[in-house]
């Protein structure tokens, strides 16, 4: 089995994840949207400004996430994530993302100047594939 091609699979298919955070020990976890770019090995998400999790992210860079299957027990999740603030124009974000979730562009639409990219690097993944769990390297 190619696991790398089974985590680009679920990147591509899956459309949300839930990103988990954590300060001063007390964790937050929420469902965002994603694209994942794979030629840069980075997932993008948007987020209001000033939303707790954007605060969060200032106080403590390291995040989690898990893709959410949808259909089948297939997932990739990372505890090794790092979540900064995007350089990524939100037309390109605009049109890829809504490529994947075709809702989100009328959030897009209706708050663009309110919304902030940010993106998530990481270099291990873990992938469940019915149940049977695998490690990644990126």
């Amino acid at each position: 089995m190619d696991l790398l091609k089974e985590f680009y699979e679920i990147m591509e298919k899956q459309s949300d994840i839930a990103l988990a955070t954590s300060v001063n020990d007390i964790p937050n976890v929420r469902i965002v949207s994603f694209y994942f770019w794979p030629d840069k090995n980075i997932l993008y998400f948007s987020s209001f400004k000033d939303e707790v999790k954007t605060k969060e992210f200032e106080k403590n860079n390291k995040v989690s996430f898990t893709t959410i299957p949808r259909e089948n027990i297939k997932y990739a999740r990372t505890n090794s994530g790092i979540v900064k603030k995007s350089d990524l124009p939100m037309s390109d974000f605009k049109q890829v993302v809504c490529e994947k979730v075709p809702d989100y562009k009328e959030i897009i639409d209706n708050f663009e100047d309110k919304l902030i990219i940010y993106e998530i690097s990481f270099k291990e993944a873990t992938i469940t594939i019915n149940y049977d769990e695998h490690k990644i390297t990126l």
